[in-house]
């Protein structure tokens, strides 16, 4: 019988507003999903395919801190909606894609911006950018039983009651369904796994001290505080 030779590391989850908690797989995030954000982020904001990269599940809290991080002075606040998957499997098609959603979630894509820019010239991966400790804030996870499909409505974003972003769920250029869809043509997806669906435009520096409030309709509001 196999044993581990270490002491097993803690399973990340989100919290369930309704009790219990969500253990976290994967956890994927497509790039430039809102028009607005792609023209100032200086892309094309056509129709492109669409592309991922990752974040590692402990990446994930829900204390209501971010702590700046190390090794960086331009640290960006990106507001997303969090989709939790209950299933999955491999090409999966768009018709049939929402059947394997739990739920959904408010979530914050932190970024070091300055280390992400630098990998961006240099042609390198953007985790260093992105996959760092404690760079996905999460508000408590609410079922589709609860709460229902949510494909529209306002997503926002304030810093110290400043709104800084602002945008509708519909405006996405990839739907939940088609994200899944293509994503299960490159992975295995499971149970477990989560999808950070892109943000609006708006995305900007945050300061040690300061007061983060996010907001999407259909959920509760997250507050994080910049420590």
């Amino acid at each position: 019988m196999s044993f581990y030779v270490i002491p097993t590391p803690d399973q990340a989850s989100i919290p369930v507003r309704s009790g219990g908690a969500f253990p976290v797989r994967r956890v994927y995030c497509i790039g430039r999903n809102y028009a607005a954000h792609a023209v100032e982020m200086g892309h094309d904001p056509d129709r492109e395919p669409p592309f991922f990269f990752q974040k590692n599940p402990d990446n994930l809290t829900s204390d209501g801190t971010f702590p700046y991080p190390s090794q960086s002075s331009d640290v960006h606040h990106e507001v997303e909606l969090l989709i939790a998957l209950k299933s999955g499997g491999r090409d999966i098609p768009v018709e049939q894609a929402l059947e394997h959603i739990w739920g959904y979630a408010p979530c914050l894509d932190m970024t070091r911006r300055d280390l992400q820019g630098t990998a961006k010239k240099m042609g390198r991966p953007w985790e260093i950018g992105k996959a760092f400790e404690a760079s996905a804030p999460t508000g408590p996870l609410e079922s589709v039983a609860e709460v229902g499909h949510l494909d529209q409505g306002r997503i926002s974003l304030q810093i110290n009651g400043d709104t800084r972003q602002s945008g509708d769920l519909n405006q996405m250029i990839w739907k939940a369904p088609e994200m899944i869809a293509y994503l299960s043509r490159y992975f295995e997806l499971a149970a477990g796994d989560v999808i950070l669906t892109g943000t609006p435009a708006g995305v900007g520096p945050v300061d040690k001290g300061d007061v983060i409030d996010v907001e999407i309709d259909g959920l509760l509001p997250l507050q994080v505080k910049v420590t």
